[in-house]
């Protein structure tokens, strides 16, 4: 991670979970994270604890599903910080509907959130990288086991699903453009079992998330995180291109 030092990161949905726990071991390694949310009052929180260590957080309201926020965040980086040399898809959405029944505003904010921000942000990442001739950055997909299979489930939502099996096709597609473009830009797809975090309550889920992580084995946000500085951590001619990690014990 000696590398990283001092380089800029963006970390979507650093408010809670998954992506405070990776914002705040990047700090921690001594890198500029960006941290994006809806939510800044969290970050601010968060920035403010962090406020010893090598590196620093800068909390930056944004709604990725809307491009023109996205589109300002990415002009802040540049403005302030030179560019970004690390992007954490991180953000998500699972809201609970049927493919029978719907409802089609569900469906809809799933999409937006978990495919058409992160390809935006995607896009935004690589414009920043490339402008400024940086030819060793890296995407970093937070996507699902779900991304992967159907999980035998009644509560299970097809088009959480869906958005994640898309990301992993958006994960492999982004590595065959980079190949065909002769760049060092690596992208990698994490894809968790059950992590402990605000998403299920988030959900709408009829089940209560407390009575499924106290009867179901789960993981952290940082265990996500310390796959995250893995694949950052890896020799330039090494990829990782997809993890799956699950708790030991998890059944479905």
């Amino acid at each position: 991670m000696q590398r990283w030092a001092g380089r800029v990161a963006v970390v979507t949905g650093a408010s809670a979970g998954i992506g405070a726990a990776t914002a705040e071991e990047l700090v921690k390694n001594g890198v500029k994270v960006v941290g994006l949310a809806r939510r800044i009052d969290k970050i601010e929180e968060l920035a403010e604890s962090l406020k010893s260590q090598p590196g620093k957080l800068y909390p930056l309201k944004c709604d990725i599903t809307k491009e023109t926020e996205v589109q300002e965040a990415f002009k802040w980086v540049k403005s302030n910080l030179g560019g970004v040399d690390i992007l954490i898809n991180n953000a998500g959405v699972g809201k609970e509907s049927k493919l029978s029944t719907g409802p089609v505003d569900h469906w809809r904010a799933i999409i937006d959130l978990n495919v058409l921000a992160l390809s935006v942000c995607t896009k935004e990442a690589l414009q920043s990288m490339k402008e400024r001739g940086v030819d060793d950055g890296h995407i970093i997909h937070i996507n699902s086991i779900s991304g992967h299979r159907i999980p035998q489930s009644e509560h299970v939502n097809m088009m959480y699903c869906a958005s994640k099996y898309a990301v992993t096709a958006l994960t492999e597609g982004l590595r065959r453009e980079l190949v065909q473009q002769k760049t060092k830009i690596k992208v990698t797809s994490i894809s968790p079992g059950l992590v402990k975090t605000e998403f299920a309550a988030a959900t709408g889920s009829p089940v209560d998330p407390e009575k499924i992580y106290s009867n179901s084995a789960h993981l952290d946000g940082k265990d996500i995180a310390d796959v995250v500085l893995y694949a950052l951590g890896t020799p330039p001619h090494v990829q990782i291109h997809e993890v799956i990690l699950r708790p030991l014990g998890q059944v479905f």
